[in-house]
């Protein structure tokens, strides 16, 4: 059954001075916004290609390093559908000021000392940035004309896969040339860059939905949220089966249990279950966990089989060397974002999420054969981005289709989440998969086939479960009035 849902911009939904019609935003908000969500995006991936290197650069332990990582992942995670919510009441430039300065905040810290904990403190503030993105989605949707939405929103949520490529280079260059903390410096003069001209070119939504903010179902959500990652981005070092990781995993579920409990119960609710549960946002959602593991491996398996020795499974190239092959993915879902936003356009998103999944499936189908020559390696991680580019295209369009714009912001926000979920999901695996199989150091041939097979198999649920998607979907339909099965 379908059901109109009242139109976004009237007085029941909307807080302060309604706008008729649509406002037409600044020339400048559409490059400003995939400027800073490239720019958060290479902020969860420098640190990817200096962790061999950190032990050496600050004096700490691998396990204490490799929470430059979990830590950013961690407080994405918890903040996105935080701030999400806090956007959608409050206003959505407010909580984008907010997310870049801790992000900038964290590059300054980040780019004074060499101390692991304080390190570890700036890369959680920098995790704050994974708000950028749905929040951008927000603004856009909110502020640009219905003809230019779908293809601005399109390149918006690709610029999480431009800036995880053009990262790794990004990083590896100045790490090689330069000192680290000359990185993050560069971070920073950029951030400051980016919240200066948001500022001044950005103007306040006036979607709002009001009411009040959820706290103990924030408290709640984190809980649960840090139950379940830290003990998959650990479990490899402390052990699978160790009382820590079981008794975390087992906290995690009557956590969420209780967490779920207590949303429904909720008249203000920081994630709006109900809505969440229906078919057209909850087929995006898993799609977007699916598909956040499938593509992640493109870029974590293969920076670690082009770097490791051509004595083992590798191709013994330097950090930057590795980096650079991975540039083409960049140009690709530069492309094929805007590819896909035509097809749906055309055919729908049902058609496009396939084709994606399919380029997924093929990507990691060549990435999984041993002893290939270079040049088929930058195939196959070309195919496998364009894959990504043209899912990530058009997830964002279903859930804007699917609920109130006064719930846009926190909607994308659960939506990032679980892309973020399925990214560390990805990561945990890999790295069990790896070190499963280490002769002398190195992992084997038949471990690098194997952690690709596994992402072609969640590329293969992504198929299956996009066919589960409505068909007659084209983008200039229900843009303004969502329509809801």
């Amino acid at each position: 059954m379908t059901i109109s849902l009242p139109r976004p911009f009237s007085a029941r939904t909307v807080a302060g001075p309604q706008p008729s019609p649509r406002p037409r935003g600044s020339r400048f908000l559409f490059p400003i916004l995939a400027f800073a969500g490239v720019f958060q995006a290479v902020l969860q991936t420098v640190m990817v290609p200096l962790l061999p290197s950190m032990p050496t650069y600050t004096g700490a332990d691998p396990t204490a390093v490799s929470w430059l990582i979990t830590a950013t992942l961690l407080v994405g995670a918890v903040v996105t559908p935080i701030f999400g919510r806090l956007a959608d009441m409050y206003g959505k430039k407010r909580m984008l000021m907010v997310a870049f300065m801790f992000m900038a905040l964290g590059a300054v810290i980040c780019a004074l000392t060499s101390d692991i904990g304080l390190l570890i403190f700036a890369r959680g503030l920098q995790g704050v940035g994974a708000a950028v993105i749905p929040i951008g989605i927000s603004i856009l949707r909110d502020e640009l004309p219905p003809e230019k939405v779908h293809r601005a929103i399109a390149m918006m949520s690709s610029t999480l896969g431009i800036g995880t490529a053009l990262g790794l280079p990004f990083a590896a260059a100045i790490a090689e040339y330069s000192h680290w903390h000359v990185l993050f410096w560069v971070i920073a003069v950029i951030g400051l860059a980016v919240t200066t001209a948001a500022a001044l070119f950005i103007r306040e939504s006036a979607v709002r939905s009001g009411g009040r903010f959820d706290g103990v179902g924030a408290v709640g959500l984190t809980a649960a949220l840090v139950s379940l990652l830290v003990p998959i981005t650990q479990g490899s070092s402390w052990g699978w089966s160790s009382p820590a990781v079981l008794g975390m995993f087992a906290s995690s579920v009557f956590l969420f249990a209780l967490w779920g409990y207590q949303q429904l119960r909720n008249r203000n609710p920081l994630v709006d279950l109900r809505v969440s549960a229906r078919r057209s946002v909850l087929l995006p959602h898993v799609t977007a966990l699916l598909v956040g593991f499938a593509f992640y491996g493109n870029a974590l398996i293969t920076t670690q089989l082009l770097q490791a020795p051509r004595s083992g499974a590798g191709y013994g190239l330097t950090i930057l060397q590795a980096a650079v092959c991975q540039l083409p993915t960049s140009l690709s879902m530069i492309v094929f974002a805007q590819v896909g936003a035509g097809v749906t356009a055309r055919f729908g998103s049902k058609v496009t999420i396939l084709a994606g999944a399919v380029c997924l499936v093929v990507g990691y189908s060549l990435h999984a054969v041993p002893g290939k020559e270079l040049p088929l390696v930058i195939v196959a991680l070309g195919i496998a981005a364009i894959g990504t580019a043209l899912v990530y295209s058009t997830l964002p369009m279903l859930i804007v289709r699917a609920v109130p714009a006064t719930q846009m912001a926190a909607a994308n926000g659960v939506n990032v989440l679980l892309r973020t979920m399925g990214t560390t999901m990805c990561s945990a695996v890999v790295a069990s998969v790896l070190a499963a199989s280490v002769v002398g150091g190195v992992a084997s041939s038949g471990a690098f086939s194997l952690a690709y097979g596994v992402c072609a198999v969640l590329a293969v649920l992504v198929f299956a479960v996009s066919l589960a998607l409505p068909g007659h979907d084209r983008v200039q339909k229900n843009l303004v009035e969502p329509l809801v099965t």
